[in-house]
């Protein structure tokens, strides 16, 4: 698992789908996922520190975890599967650890929320974690070092790899990126 930290939340000019950027904590390893407006809306509404005349349903389900006697741990993107990426969240309760299915928008909603760790696995970032070249902002590719471990220089990417990301690829590439890092919070 490595520790992930909410970049940004972006908007496509294409066709105006929202992409919540996850970036590696001990890297410049970024990882784009696709979520709902009302999810992008809820992640965006915590990270600007906005208030809300009523909570919103990422805050209702924090109260009632915490009305329970539970807490959240932490939440894990924890596979891709099709384009479709799939999460946990880990809730302490009772003495006992649960984890629970869910889309990595709630996860991550719930997360800035609670103020916990957001983690993804190696595997999900060696799949679509994206470099960006430092001059030029754009994308690098994705790969490994070839015995399963990231590598500072990212392989070429096959083309049956791109053709199964295009659904990310297209909007990476519509994407001025060479403001990445250099804020945070929503876009």
């Amino acid at each position: 698992m490595l520790e992930m930290t909410v970049d940004s939340i972006r908007v496509s000019p294409m066709n105006y789908q929202r992409v919540v950027i996850l970036k590696e904590k001990e890297s410049d390893r970024y990882l784009p996922i696709w979520i709902g407006p009302a999810e992008a809306d809820a992640i965006a509404v915590k990270l600007q520190d906005l208030n809300v005349p009523r909570p919103l349903t990422h805050d209702l389900l924090g109260t009632i975890i915490d009305s329970l006697g539970g807490t959240i741990d932490h939440i894990l993107v924890s596979d891709l599967q099709n384009d479709t990426f799939f999460a946990k969240i880990t809730i302490q309760a009772n003495g006992e650890s649960k984890e629970i299915d869910c889309r990595p928008s709630d996860a991550v909603a719930l997360a800035v929320r609670a103020n916990v760790p957001i983690y993804a696995n190696e595997e999900v970032l060696d799949k679509a974690g994206i470099h960006l070249d430092k001059e030029t902002g754009k994308p690098l590719g994705q790969g490994t070092a070839g015995d399963g471990s990231a590598s500072d220089t990212p392989a070429e990417v096959k083309p049956e790899e791109l053709k199964s990301m295009s659904a990310f690829t297209d909007f990476i590439d519509s994407l001025d990126l060479e403001d990445f890092g250099k804020q945070s919070g929503a876009r």
